[in-house]
């Protein structure tokens, strides 16, 4: 069975440039093998945050946050692909994720980050880093900066000269890692349950 991934993106923009980043993402997955999935913040349109998933009584949650539950407990592994807003993270992206909680448990994830200047994102990654590992994710070490985003994939998602060729040799280390991880994990759930 081939690892599944879901790619979360949380934009809301109208000229969302890191649409790029996250349909690389999946196609890249996609082509070592995954079953990769994206999954659009915008495209979900998920209500500000008034009730978790699980705060709902069984069968009457709004069918989107359900179908998207099973897609969350369904998968071997996640990677969330974030810009900056003002040293910090994408709204859109943070209120999907709070939707869930026990659902993101016990399973790998990894963070692309992007900006339109030279950090690509750095500090909105340093950001989810440590929200993903409170939620119940072992974050992994290796994280994807793309930074200026314009200047490394075009229209559309392809690599472009130089920043382009650094972001294929990256992905490559953090495809590895993400696949050691996920691959621990699954034989660790197969062995035993998880302990909560």
């Amino acid at each position: 069975m081939p690892d599944r991934i879901l790619v979360f993106y949380g934009s809301y923009r109208s000229d969302r440039a890191g649409i790029r980043l996250a349909d690389y993402a999946v196609r890249t997955l996609q082509a070592r093998g995954c079953d990769a999935e994206l999954i659009d913040a915008r495209k979900l349109d998920l209500p500000m945050l008034d009730r978790m998933y699980k705060e709902y009584p069984p069968g009457e949650a709004p069918a989107t946050m359900e179908t998207l539950a099973g897609k969350i407990r369904q998968a071997d592994g996640f990677v969330f692909v974030t810009g900056e807003y003002n040293w910090g993270m994408q709204p859109g992206l943070k209120n999907l994720t709070d939707h869930f909680l026990e659902e993101w448990f016990w399973r790998p994830a990894g963070i692309f980050s992007y900006s339109a200047g030279r950090l690509g994102g750095a500090r909105a990654g340093l950001l989810w880093h440590g929200t993903l590992a409170e939620m119940g994710m072992v974050v992994i070490s290796s994280q994807v900066t793309v930074g200026p985003i314009a200047q490394t994939l075009d229209a559309d998602g392809n690599p472009t000269g130089d920043a382009g060729k650094s972001l294929e040799r990256s992905f490559a280390r953090f495809a590895d890692d993400l696949a050691w991880w996920t691959q621990a994990a699954k034989r660790q759930r197969e062995h035993e349950e998880p302990p909560f």
